[in-house]
């Protein structure tokens, strides 16, 4: 009975070596599954099973939590961020990058080493040295008894000499499907992975990266992101119309030309030699627009809400189905319908399947500003020379709603370096008519880019202009032929006011009181008086700008 129970014994530690001596790539890697996870998968090109053995002598293993992370790093601790270009359609090629964060005032040299950067402090100041880890020094990649024993990956498979191999001294090893890749790199790596035998959905991959440590390795960083593989064309519209003032909200403009612009996310130029189609339902009652171009301009003639509908249809290679007894035989595209598993045959080996892209919108057309103009510009007389600073009326006009303020913008005359921007609100008695006049100041001499806007609540109107003001001195010809204009006109009023006044004190058998006819000259000069008071002092408020809305106003 002894010997029966020791020879049990040795069964049972039998059993247990493999366990404790090999441990597999997925135990190395999280075991974390997502939704709809499958553990058998399609073989990847250059990827092996997840089931092989790990050699943890040369590749350490800390779980997480590990007390040993803190130290894995000299100076701090490394991130790594793991990007794709998915959602991929089915059949494309997906790529994966792996970028290496260092700690603050580190980087990677030329010869691959990590270094100090220069001139750059941390919490406890300027390092002496120069390498956070000279792995030059330390002794180059096949030197030596023991090359076959440290430059192999985890599964024992040796390094690739390419050319620069001996100056990447990081270890990435990536995981998803069941299946491992590995690549020696620097700080950082790409992977790319055709999906031609992936399954449809989201998935996971995951990626360990270790650093070089004499003759073995140190894990530094994990990292994981979930990708999707979908036989759906993944599809993005931008719309853009002029005078809209913004484009975030989906409401537009009546009676204007909105541009859909179609983007394909294809990054692996998988659809390049594929015919594509683009359907198009504006939800207006105007019918279906087929084009084989991406982009196609619109104009919506009615104020609402309408439901935007878009179809892409592209046809690309791959394998044909399993011969079926009835097979379905479609007389042409437009007769299968949206169908994704729509086939063709090219060859005897593939086939052409019509895959499919869907956009949807709700779109909100209203009315607004469509047109603005500038029709007149007028210099403003001022009653007193001013050499360095010049008044301008801008007489303009706009079509569709009246705005409700108005903003210009004066720079330099190539409309880079902007000088004054100034903005008004429009008054609400302007009527039906849109023209309004703008009072701007210049400063000195020159030409100017003056760029205005009239704006509401949902469109802002755009019109631009050069505005040239003339070098005036003080005693300029046309300063000199104002200020006599000027003079003779207060001559002409006092002249006046002397003689009325005379007029008064010496008809004295007419009395005033009932004399209608002085009250109403009185009245009048007081208007001509007032009037001209208002041509001639209306320029002076140059810094708070004037907006008149009486059309023909200079």
């Amino acid at each position: 009975m002894e010997c029966l129970y020791c020879f049990l014994g040795c069964l049972l530690l039998a059993a247990r070596l493999p366990l404790d001596a090999a441990i597999k790539f997925h135990d190395v890697l999280s075991n974390e599954r997502i939704s709809g996870y499958l553990r058998e998968h399609n073989q990847l090109t250059g990827w092996s099973s997840d089931e092989n053995d790990w050699n943890e002598e040369l590749y350490p293993v800390w779980k997480k939590g590990d007390s040993r992370w803190k130290n894995s790093w000299k100076g701090g601790h490394v991130r790594a961020i793991l990007t794709s270009d998915s959602p991929a359609l089915v059949g494309s090629t997906i790529t994966f990058v792996v970028d290496l964060v260092f700690p603050r005032c580190q980087r990677e040299d030329v010869s691959g080493n990590i270094v100090y950067e220069k001139n750059c402090g941390n919490d406890t100041g300027p390092s002496p040295d120069l390498y956070v880890y000279n792995w030059t020094e330390e002794g180059s990649w096949g030197n030596g008894t023991n090359e076959h024993h440290h430059d192999v990956f985890p599964d024992g498979k040796p390094f690739p000499h390419h050319p620069g191999w001996k100056r990447c001294n990081f270890v990435y090893v990536f995981r998803t499907l069941g299946q491992y890749l590995q690549k020696l790199g620097r700080g950082s790596a790409r992977v790319s992975v055709n999906t031609a035998n992936v399954t449809l959905g989201p998935h996971l991959m995951e990626v360990i990266v270790y650093r070089r440590h004499r003759h073995a390795y140190v894990p530094i960083a994990k990292v994981k992101d979930v990708y999707v593989v979908t036989d759906h064309i993944p599809v993005f519209v931008t719309m853009y119309q002029k005078n809209d003032r913004n484009l975030s909200d989906e409401t537009f403009l009546r009676d204007l030309p909105i541009m859909f612009n179609v983007l394909i996310h294809d990054p692996s130029h998988f659809l390049n030699e594929s015919a594509i189609y683009y359907k198009w339902n504006f939800g207006d009652n105007t019918g279906l627009f087929v084009s084989n171009a991406p982009t196609l301009n619109h104009t919506y003639v009615l104020n609402g809400t309408f439901s935007l509908n878009l179809t892409v249809q592209a046809s690309v290679p791959g394998p044909c189905p399993s011969p079926s007894p009835t097979p379905p035989k479609p007389t042409s595209l437009s007769s299968a319908g949206d169908n994704p598993l729509e086939l063709r045959k090219t060859s005897g080996i593939t086939c052409l399947i019509n895959r499919y892209g869907y956009f949807k919108a709700t779109i909100t057309i209203v009315e607004g500003i469509l047109e603005v103009n500038i029709i007149q510009m007028t210099d403003v007389l001022m009653p007193v020379p001013q050499p360095d600073n010049s008044l301008m009326d801008f007489v303009v006009t706009c079509q569709g709603m009246m705005p409700t303020e108005v903003c210009t913008v004066v720079s330099d005359p190539t409309c880079q370096i902007t000088y004054d921007t100034v903005c008004d609100p429009v008054g609400e008695d302007m009527g039906h008519e849109c023209l309004l006049t703008v009072r701007r100041a210049f400063s000195g001499s020159g030409t100017y880019c003056m760029n205005l806007t009239l704006g509401d609540n949902t469109s802002l109107a755009l019109t631009s202009t050069l505005v040239s003001i003339p070098a005036r001195g003080p005693a300029s010809p046309s300063r000199m032929a104002n200020g006599v204009l000027v003079a003779v006109g207060c001559l002409a009023i006092f002249v006046t006011v002397i003689t009325l006044w005379v007029y008064k004190k010496h008809k004295e058998y007419n009395l005033i009181e009932n004399s209608t006819g002085i009250v109403v000259k009185g009245k009048g000069l007081n208007v001509f008086l007032n009037r001209a008071k208002a041509m001639f002092y209306s320029g002076i408020q140059e810094k708070d700008p004037l907006l008149k809305h009486q059309p023909g106003t200079p």
